[in-house]
């Protein structure tokens, strides 16, 4: 195999190991919701998405760039041998890190009664916010340290890290909110109000799960470094530069990265806290009761989002290990690799978003009586009219990293304020014009999620001369899972008609419809030998599939 070949094969490994990590974080976070809902229920699941909206841009604006930005000044720096500058760097980006979190956490703590009461309409979120604030700062050095590792070449630490986070969270989430919800019912009890109260201590007894999964992961990561350092401080000796940057220069920078990513990641996030004030002073406007939007919001943030979240999840982890590969690339001025990474990270996402897609708006229903025992007509639907977004919400997570690894900052950011613009009014139009309700939100997001697509794409076109390659990118995809959602639909009717147990047929569902999509995908040469080789296991899948004629021996 070529050295190019190989390289991309590497960086499409990288992103295999982030991006499995990051589904199965996804996975257990999204099992940890379904007893974290039976003990707080929709209205729980509202004061806990609303303090979590507020936390997670609180987090963008504080440290979320800082993983993005030290791993790509921190790969062209080793890529120069300049090991002694890519650890002032690091330790420069710690120093940022400590100040940002720090200040963020007094702001979420003595701001939260201002912030739930008036900006998102959620008065009795205060509690689970305020538990949050420590976790900014914790956070903040963790993604520094993790951007760190995945700036060298490796992002072991930082998946494993994940993991290790996301099980303490689940366990110490779901005892923590048992218990809190019983002290916070027994509040309620004496103020007149125990179901709101019970819910609403139980929601912050979910947070404190993500503070002491984030310390977890933080440890570990310290751990790893701590045993990497004396490794790394030999591999400093044989730097070819021997001039050191000056911390003012590494913090100007850091700065002048940080800020077009911030704002980008920032604006392109921030419609979720928006369509969450929006929808509430919309609803209470047209006379809904607070229980009813209450229970619509919880119903949309503690289970829509959170499935539709797990698919997504791969182009966030594809996004974030791009960018150092692509920077380094961009760096040497080898724009044909860069133009062939494009094309390969690209792909690899849409043959996971059209499956996932297809597949969870044709079991919308089945999948929502299995994980969470909701039979109601109103989250299937929001399932089956959002399940679109999954691709482009894909694809423009993938793009903006994209555009971030190629040195073009601003791109993602103009983009996300033309989006955000006309988002808001469709928003707003479809809440008004068409009462729509919650509806309308899953809506705005489609558009949303589509036309960063559109813009991404046309910048990407514009700074690389690139031109995407459709049929095996989009169409053959797009068929197999039709194709896949079909059979689907059809082994899920047999078997509920003979069967009549939707655990049986919704899992056997699943699994022929995996089946059925690798065979169309691999008949239709949306996949070859090379691309399977990038893939977890590939070796294995190739073996399989010569077996069975699905590939040329």
């Amino acid at each position: 195999m070529s050295t190019k070949k190989k390289s991309e094969s590497g960086f499409l490994v990288q992103g295999s190991i982030l991006a499995i990590a990051s589904i199965i974080s996804r996975i257990i976070g999204l099992l940890y919701r379904i007893p974290l809902t039976a003990i707080i229920g929709d209205i729980g699941n509202d004061y806990y998405g609303a303090a979590m909206e507020v936390y997670s841009i609180l987090l963008l604006i504080s440290s979320y760039s800082l993983p993005l930005a030290v791993s790509k000044l921190v790969s062209t720096r080793v890529a120069k041998s300049e090991r002694k500058n890519a650890y002032r760097l690091f330790k420069g980006a710690l120093i940022f890190a400590l100040i940002s979190g720090t200040i963020a956490a007094l702001i979420v703590y003595f701001g939260a009664e201002f912030i739930t009461v008036y900006l998102v309409k959620t008065p009795l979120s205060i509690f689970a916010l305020k538990v949050l604030a420590p976790t900014l700062l914790i956070v903040a050095v963790l993604g520094v340290v993790r951007g760190f590792f995945q700036g060298m070449g490796t992002m072991m630490p930082s998946a494993v890290s994940q993991l290790i986070e996301q099980i303490i969270n689940a366990v110490v989430s779901i005892w923590t909110a048992y218990m809190l919800f019983g002290y916070g019912s027994r509040i309620g009890a004496v103020l007149g109000n125990s179901e709101q109260y019970g819910a609403a201590y139980g929601a912050a007894g979910g947070t404190i799960g993500t503070g002491v999964g984030a310390l977890a992961a933080l440890l570990f990561v310290l751990f790893v470094f701590t045993v990497y350092r004396p490794v790394y401080k030999r591999q400093m000796l044989r730097d070819r530069r021997n001039g050191e940057e000056s911390y003012r220069n590494i913090f100007f920078i850091l700065f002048m990265t940080i800020v077009p990513v911030l704002l980008s990641t920032t604006i392109y996030n921030i419609s979720s806290i928006l369509d969450m004030g929006i929808f509430k002073h919309v609803a209470a406007a047209q006379g809904y009761e607070e229980t009813t939007y209450s229970t619509m919001w919880g119903i949309f943030s503690g289970k829509y989002k959170t499935l539709i979240n797990v698919p997504i999840a791969i182009a966030s982890s594809m996004a974030a290990s791009s960018v150092p590969s692509l920077a380094t690339a961009f760096a040497s001025r080898d724009i044909p690799q860069v133009r062939r990474k494009v094309a390969s990270s690209i792909r690899f996402i849409m043959v996971i978003a059209f499956p996932c897609a297809v597949g969870m708006g044709v079991l919308a229903s089945p999948i929502l009586q299995l994980l969470f025992h909701d039979a109601r007509e109103m989250p299937a639907r929001m399932l089956q009219v959002g399940a679109v977004s999954i691709v482009f919400y894909s694809l423009s997570t993938l793009s903006n990293g994209i555009l971030q690894g190629i040195d073009r900052m601003k791109a993602p950011v103009k983009n996300a304020v033309i989006t955000l613009a006309l988002h808001i009014g469709v928003l707003i139009a479809l809440m008004y014009g068409l009462d729509l309700n919650i509806y309308a939100v899953v809506w705005a997001n489609t558009f949303f999620s589509f036309f960063m697509c559109i813009l991404n794409g046309r910048a990407i076109r514009k700074y690389l001369k690139y031109r995407q390659e459709i049929v095996k990118t989009f169409l053959i995809p797009g068929i197999a899972s039709a194709i896949m959602g079909g059979a689907v639909y059809g082994v899920y009717q047999l078997l509920m008609k003979f069967v009549k147990i939707n655990v049986i047929a919704t899992v056997i569902s699943i699994i022929a419809g995996i089946i059925v999509y690798g065979i169309f995908l691999l008949l239709m040469r949306g996949l070859n030998e090379e691309d399977l080789k990038a893939f977890p296991k590939g070796y294995l899948i190739i073996r399989i599939a010569k077996k069975l004629h699905l590939l040329k021996k």
